[in-house]
């Protein structure tokens, strides 16, 4: 509990010792009142504090004016009629602050969620000095620096490992336990951290401008853009309080006033006076007013901890209503990186296959050659190979242990008259040909992302409609892509401008209330990010791309992540929905109650207090969303 939380405890516990106390204590007239009234001003004079200062500054028709109006009218005619009976002016103000103690512990466990996130915001950047560790601020460390990053502490700035093997904990940043190794020579992001072996950095950015300063930014903007129901809820609260007070004065003096002139009955001025501060009571808007941009906040937070950065609650309302999904091919769906994915061979054993392919690459930094290295698997003695030839377009000969070595596509093996076998799998087809016999050929293709077919699935569950892949690869990958993953439609061959106008289409041909979601990269797709109904970056550590033009960040770069965003987004969306549906039936069901005088005062405390706290524990669950 913070000092505020346990100061208004003690002021909610002491209210409820003097408030049972003083009906033992045998004192009548203004002895009594006067005890009624301390037990009063310890637990309200805050509330007619901000309700004074609301009628000063000219907006007076909020919570405070209506508890602070109906408590004080409760005293009059208490006074009124000389009944003695305090009870229920204190009782109001007592639930009410009840109340209003919840609503600041549940917003203490949303904001939990997004405290954790910051706690990758390092407070220190180390720098070697004389052989002595030199702790200074991140913000002065300047691009090109080496910085020390020790077991324990988090990388304070984006950049190159230098020196140093370790593994990384990235789980603040996507929700992943599964730790990360670095080595020399990779590329690391601020917000890790690192977990065993000392690390030296070279910065490749400033601390303004690493990822970390990028996402906490990114959160702590969230709030600022608001949704659709939030925007209602201030448009309904501006012109519903102001409606009942008016309500409630008319309710105090026109039904006395008719019955004194038209029907020539007793006005019962005390009987009307307590109805319309019943209704005043009833009326108070606290739990739309602190539900819904709760609801919002435990979304966003709660979502934050599963890797998912939403930039503000608007974007997670449209991303509720997603129908359509449109994928980028590589680096989404693909990893992105050329991989063996199948040998197939003749008379010769496959490794050894693999073996002569390497080492015939291995003078070339082509992506295709260093796939075939990563899939031998050894270090490549470059003392076993000569005469090596590269020929454009085409491939390599070299000699291997004295061996003739060619590596290349079907052009290669035409020019040396070599016969060779069409393979009909799809990606790059490598064919080998070994001391003068065609020994069989590799397949290198770009590899589908381990969960990518789950994901679809997962998506279709979602109530998503329709999926549709955007790909500049030729048409025969990107269907078999297409084909394995289960996705709906595929449009191959195309540019950057090529992608914006497929999205153009399809949102001219979709139904307007359903949102279409581009999901790319982030960092050669953001035209069409922008352009969608919501962009969604996925895997996007360390892409400033990603960060600026989606609305929505993934952390990780498991598609998974993308059914599980739009999960939590219909499960805030629908909470909020509930949320406002309850508290308006509620309202007014004990609004006509309290108006023909069914209600009484304890009613009103439930119809206020009551329904706030039922809401703001609705709204918590939104907090809850690991399991979706």
């Amino acid at each position: 509990m913070t000092k505020k939380q346990k100061k208004m405890l003690t002021r909610i516990i002491l209210t409820t010792v003097m408030l049972i106390a003083w009906n033992f204590v045998p004192v009548e007239g203004f002895p009594r009142l006067g005890l009624y009234l301390i037990a009063y001003l310890v637990i309200g004079y805050d509330i007619l504090r901000k309700a004074g200062q609301g009628i000063l500054n000219g907006r007076m028709f909020d919570e405070n004016f209506l508890m602070a109006v109906a408590t004080i009218g409760a005293f009059a005619l208490a006074v009124y009629d000389r009944s003695g009976d305090y009870n229920e002016a204190i009782a109001v103000m007592l639930f009410y602050q009840i109340g209003e103690l919840f609503q600041s512990y549940a917003v203490g466990k949303s904001r939990k969620n997004i405290s954790a996130l910051m706690d990758i915001r390092p407070d220190y950047a180390n720098i070697e000095k004389d052989g002595k560790l030199e702790q200074v601020d991140p913000d002065e460390v300047a691009i090109g620096t080496v910085i020390v990053v020790q077991p324990g502490e988090k990388v304070p700035i984006d950049g190159i490992v230098r020196q140093g093997e370790s593994t990384l904990n990235t789980s603040a940043l996507t929700g992943e336990s599964l730790p990360r190794d670095v080595k020399e020579g990779d590329e690391i992001i601020s917000g890790c951290i690192n977990m065993t072996g000392v690390l030296r950095i070279e910065t490749t950015k400033e601390f303004g401008e690493s990822t970390v300063s990028k996402i906490l930014e990114l959160v702590e903007n969230s709030s600022s853009r608001k949704s659709r129901s939030e925007a209602f809820i201030s448009k309904f609260a501006r012109v519903y309080t102001p409606a009942v007070c008016y309500s409630a004065l008319a309710l105090a003096f026109l039904p006395p006033l008719v019955r004194l002139a038209f029907l020539g009955m007793a006005p019962q001025w005390e009987d009307w006076i307590y109805r319309a501060l019943t209704f005043l009571v009833i009326s108070c808007p606290c739990a739309l007013v602190i539900s819904i941009p709760l609801s919002f906040f435990a979304g966003i937070g709660g979502a934050s901890r599963e890797g998912i950065l939403v930039k503000g609650s608007n974007y997670l309302e449209t991303l509720s209503e997603a129908r359509y999904v449109v994928f980028d091919k590589t680096g989404t769906l693909t990893k992105g990186v050329f991989e063996v994915s199948a040998v197939h061979h003749n008379d010769m054993d496959q490794a050894k296959l693999l073996e002569y392919a390497a080492l015939a690459e291995c003078a070339s930094s082509h992506p295709i050659s260093k796939s075939l290295q990563r899939a031998y698997g050894k270090d490549i003695d470059r003392s076993r190979v000569t005469d090596i030839e590269e020929i454009g377009g085409q491939g390599i000969m070299a000699k291997v242990d004295g061996i003739s070595v060619a590596a290349g596509n079907d052009k290669l093996m035409k020019r040396l008259g070599m016969a060779y076998i069409d393979c009909h799998s799809v990606g790059t087809i490598i064919h080998m040909a070994v001391d003068g016999h065609y020994a069989g050929h590799i397949v290198i293709s770009d590899v589908v992302k381990p969960h990518a077919k789950e994901a679809m699935e997962a998506l279709k569950k979602a109530g998503v409609k329709k999926t549709v892949m955007l790909t500049g690869d030729a048409k025969r990958v990107a269907q078999q892509v297409a084909s394995e993953l289960g996705i709906d439609e595929v449009h191959s061959e195309l540019l950057p401008g090529d992608k914006v106008e497929q999205v153009e289409k399809l949102l001219a041909a979709k139904p307007e209330k359903e949102k279409l979601a581009f999901v790319g990269d982030g960092i050669n797709d953001a035209p069409v990010l922008s352009r969608a109904d919501i962009g969604i970056a996925m895997g996007a550590m360390g892409s400033d791309a990603a960060i600026e033009a989606a609305d929505v960040v993934l952390m990780d770069d498991d598609p998974m992540q993308i059914a599980k965003a739009i999960r939590i987004s219909r499960k805030c969306i629908g909470i909020v929905y509930q949320n406002i549906v309850f508290a308006l039936v509620i309202k007014f069901g004990c609004l006509a109650l309290g108006a023909l005088g069914v209600a009484n005062m304890w009613f009103a405390i439930f119809a206020d207090v009551g329904v706030m706290v039922i809401a703001v524990l609705n709204a918590i669950r939104a907090l809850n969303v690991h399991k979706l």
